[in-house]
């Protein structure tokens, strides 16, 4: 218990450089280095007993290769504090996943881990939309920009060689360029300065007008009443008839058999009684409602009264 409260507080003692970070900076170099004995001794009890003082000690000696990592991706204007973070993830990873059986150094090892958690993180945190999607887009987000020998546009021949020294399209280059230079634009700011439009005005609304809605809307409550109307026409017989075989819930609609049970009748003398009642609703409604409202269906109800 005493060991697993000590790991707790040195872990929690850690200061996060989202706080301060030239204090962070600072405080992780005072971290001693580890030779290459004293590394493998604690990866191995890590690896064999789990041993997470072992863990702690790898990590905290990596943390300053983390920061110095981190600062060679300034120029993707996202907060160094976030890289960081993200840095020491990908250093997490690698601590756990370290075998000193190969013979290589953590800080070796570490480094892909690492990187890749930075990648990662500025991938999905550069812009707004996406711009790497593809592997040959990838390599072009992190190579581009030094690779290029000047600051002008690129021309199709400069954009071809550098096709052929990555081993991408000419395309994508030309296109990743654009992505890169061109810092996203807001859809409800104006396009210009000197211009009071936005392009979000241009965006064609799909959705449907209101008229539609209020037209649907009145016909339904008219609908409604008027089959309502229609019903109280009807004998008693002949409305229960409709309303258990049409008009129920799913759950609580009639067979024939059963209405046949309930009026000591035949399910063919139900079925007779239901046409003539059906027939009569239809010739009541047509006329308010129209033959194509009618063979449309009622509210939430497909009605028999449209066949």
């Amino acid at each position: 218990m005493g060991d697993t409260t000590m790991r707790q507080t040195n872990l929690m003692a850690l200061p996060s450089p989202l706080t301060n970070l030239n204090q962070y900076t600072r405080f992780v170099e005072t971290f001693p280095r580890l030779d290459e004995e004293q590394e493998r001794a604690l990866a191995e009890r890590l690896k064999r007993d789990n041993d997470l003082d072992a863990a702690f000690k790898l990590i905290t000696s990596h943390l300053r290769y983390v920061v110095y990592i981190a600062r060679g991706y300034t120029g993707y204007e996202l907060p160094q504090e976030d890289l960081i973070q993200e840095g020491n993830i990908g250093l997490m990873k690698a601590v756990r996943r370290f075998d000193p059986a190969r013979g290589v150094r953590l800080v070796t090892y570490a480094g892909y881990w690492i990187r890749a958690q930075i990648h990662d993180f500025i991938l999905k945190n550069w812009r707004v939309v996406k711009v790497a999607t593809t592997k040959a887009r990838r390599k072009l987000f992190y190579k581009l920009r030094s690779t290029k020998q000047r600051l002008e546009w690129l021309n199709r021949r400069e954009a071809e060689d550098i096709a052929d020294s990555l081993g991408v399209d000419a395309d994508d280059v030309i296109d990743m360029e654009a992505r890169l230079y061109q810092p996203d634009r807001s859809f409800d700011a104006p396009a210009r300065a000197d211009e009071d439009w936005t392009p979000a005005e241009f965006i064609e609304d799909t959705g449907a007008a209101p008229e539609p809605w209020v037209i649907e809307g009145e016909f339904l409550d008219s609908a409604s009443t008027a089959l309502r109307e229609a019903l109280s026409s009807l004998d008693e017989r002949s409305r229960d008839i409709v309303e258990s075989r049409w008009l129920a819930e799913d759950e609580d609609k009639l067979t024939l058999h059963q209405l046949g049970d309930r009026y000591g009748v035949s399910a063919e003398r139900i079925r007779q009684l239901e046409a003539a009642a059906l027939k009569r609703l239809r010739k009541m409604l047509v006329p308010r409602l129209g033959v194509e409202r009618c063979e449309v269906g009622l509210p939430e109800q497909r009605s028999p009264i449209a066949v």
